[in-house]
């Protein structure tokens, strides 16, 4: 049997562990799965695109379902409990 080996941050892994045990399934299981459905749309241009354009952009940044713990939020910053910026003010 051939493999294939897919390396990912940590911001990566995390949601796919996430979705392999909330749908009680191996990481590995969730991987296979989205080639799967990828390969079923190859023939798309749009989706070719998609393929080469993240392929340019790996490197650079993580993909949108990725965690994004290394990100800076907008709340990051402010005081804690900055009444002026709670959502709980009165």
């Amino acid at each position: 049997m051939s493999a294939i080996k897919i390396h990912l941050e940590d911001a990566e892994m995390h949601p796919v562990e996430r979705l392999a045990r909330l749908l009680h399934v191996e990481t590995e299981d969730v991987a296979y799965a989205a080639l799967n459905r990828l390969m079923l749309q190859a023939r798309d241009p749009e989706v070719q695109n998609d393929i080469c354009q993240t392929c340019k952009s790996r490197d650079t940044q993580l993909p949108l379902w990725a965690d994004t713990a290394g990100s800076v939020h907008a709340y990051e910053g402010m005081r804690d409990c900055d009444p002026e910026h709670s959502k709980y003010s009165v």
